[in-house]
């Protein structure tokens, strides 16, 4: 049976239309291959940054950590020769171990290197970078991350780093009792009425005074509030923390200051009570209140600076 002309036409679009489905489900089910390929790069891919984030969002904290674990060797009564070495070994140690949990956890390969811990033009925060590379798979991630640090809340180092604990010095209340540890190094040094010093506390923890600019400490009642929740102040002439750490009384860095505050009855010239002046530049003050067991013994310069300029 011969099949006419029309009938060819009829089988030739039928194919032509099996053909054109056949193109259309290859096309939509590569399409759908390739969607579902990239959803799952997408997801790695956010995995990824997610696990970079959290290991970064976390650096600030193990840095403190290991600044506060140098601070914890001075307390044990160890010397830190160098802090700046010491807080690097201390985070590159921390670090590893975190990068071990990353591999448990997360099945990524972590490898860090803390390349430098610097101060800042701020003495409340310390400078690291970190030279970061991480790999999972195919994907790889590699920088230096450069990120502050605040030391507000940590322990002062100075007093245990200067005095050491064998001078008897206490750590309580939130106070440093110098004791009569203070008294027997200004003996020692051979520095006016060191008697003046017998049982002198200061803060203990670093907390940034908010009275600022300090002149309001003239204020009436600022000065027992700065005294009463023990603030520091920023210094020129103070010591940073990182040299507080290695027992400097100053350094040429910006730095920090604190008061000394005596409790005694006598009424004798002695050293001026800003911690870089009874750790290293040695000069004398006079009390601000002779009648007044606790008031501070300052130097014109340290009254000026805070407002407290004498009557007259």
């Amino acid at each position: 049976m011969k099949i006419d002309s029309k009938g060819n036409m009829i089988i030739g679009t039928t194919a032509i239309l099996i053909i054109s489905l056949l193109l259309i489900c290859i096309f939509v089910i590569t399409s759908i291959n390739y969607i579902q390929n990239k959803n799952i790069e997408f997801k790695q891919n956010d995995n990824f940054k997610y696990i970079i984030d959290d290991y970064i969002q976390n650096l600030e904290f193990n840095q403190r950590k290991s600044i506060d674990k140098a601070t914890q060797k001075v307390y044990n009564g160890l010397p830190v020769l160098n802090s700046k070495d010491q807080i690097k070994k201390n985070l590159n140690n921390i670090l590893n171990e975190k990068n071990k949990e990353y591999k448990e956890k997360y099945d990524v390969k972590i490898t860090s290197e803390t390349l430098s811990v610097e101060n800042t033009n701020s003495p409340w925060k310390i400078l690291f970078k970190v030279k970061l590379n991480v790999e999972k798979g195919r994907e790889k991630y590699s920088k230096i991350v450069a990120k502050n640090t605040s030391i507000e809340g940590l322990r002062d180092p100075l007093p245990i780093s200067k005095l050491t604990i064998l001078s008897g010095i206490l750590t309580y209340d939130n106070k440093i009792h110098y004791k009569t540890a203070l008294s027997g190094y200004m003996l020692l040094h051979n520095l006016d009425s060191p008697e003046s010093y017998i049982e002198a506390t200061a803060p203990l923890i670093i907390k940034k005074c908010p009275y600022d600019p300090y002149i309001h400490h003239g204020d009436s009642d600022i000065l027992d509030d700065c005294l009463k929740n023990g603030y520091f102040h920023e210094s020129a002439d103070g010591s940073c923390y990182l040299c507080r750490l290695e027992g400097k009384g100053k350094c040429p860095h910006y730095g920090l200051e604190v008061f000394i505050q005596t409790h005694t009855p006598l009424k004798n010239e002695s050293l001026s009570c800003s911690d870089h002046v009874v750790f290293a530049d040695h000069y004398n003050g006079e009390k601000i209140n002779p009648d007044d067991w606790n008031s501070l013994i300052l130097d014109s310069s340290h009254r000026k600076k805070y407002g407290l300029i004498e009557d007259g």
